[in-house]
C-alpha cells in the first residue's frame, strides 16, 4: 500500500480524535464555562459552582461522539478525544485558581473521564459488533 491510499485513512484517523476532542470542548464551555460563582447559602455552606443539569447535559452531549467513534472501531479515538478536550477545558477554566489546587482537580477529570469513556466504548464495541464478544458472534453466525 503506497502513501497516498494511507493517507486518507491517517487523516481520518487523526479526525476521529479531534472531532470528540473538540465537541468535548465546545461541550464543556456551553454547559460549564459560563457558570463562575459560587452559591452561599443561608447556613454559611457553599456549593457550586456548577449544578447537576449542567454535568448531565455535559455527559449526554458527549455520548454521541464517543458512541459515532467506538461504533466505527476507533476505540482510541474514543477514549482519547473526550479525555483529552475535557481536561484541556477544565485547565484553561480552572487555571486562575492562586492556591494551585486546581491541578488535583484537572487531574481528576482527566482520570474520570479516561475511566468512564474507557468503559463506555467497551461496551459500544461489544454491542455494535466490533469488541471481542461481537467479533466471535459475528463469525460464528
Amino acid at each position: 500500500m503506497d502513501t497516498n491510499e494511507r493517507l486518507p485513512k491517517r487523516t481520518f484517523q487523526l479526525l476521529a480524535v479531534i472531532a470528540p476532542a473538540a465537541v468535548a470542548l465546545a461541550a464543556w464551555a456551553g454547559w460549564l464555562g459560563w457558570d463562575q460563582q459560587r452559591d452561599v447559602h443561608p447556613d454559611g455552606s457553599m456549593t457550586g459552582p456548577y449544578e447537576a443539569w449542567q454535568v448531565i447535559g455535559l455527559v449526554l452531549t458527549l455520548l454521541p461522539p464517543v458512541y459515532w467513534a467506538a461504533s466505527r472501531r476507533y476505540t482510541v479515538a474514543a477514549v482519547l478525544g473526550p479525555t483529552a478536550g475535557l481536561t484541556v477545558a477544565a485547565y484553561y477554566d480552572w487555571s486562575d485558581d492562586a492556591s494551585g489546587l486546581f491541578v488535583i482537580g484537572v487531574g481528576l477529570v482527566m482520570v474520570g473521564s479516561l475511566v468512564v469513556t474507557s468503559a463506555l466504548s467497551a461496551v459500544i464495541a461489544a454491542v455494535t459488533g466490533h469488541g471481542p464478544e461481537g467479533r466471535r458472534a459475528v463469525a460464528a453466525g
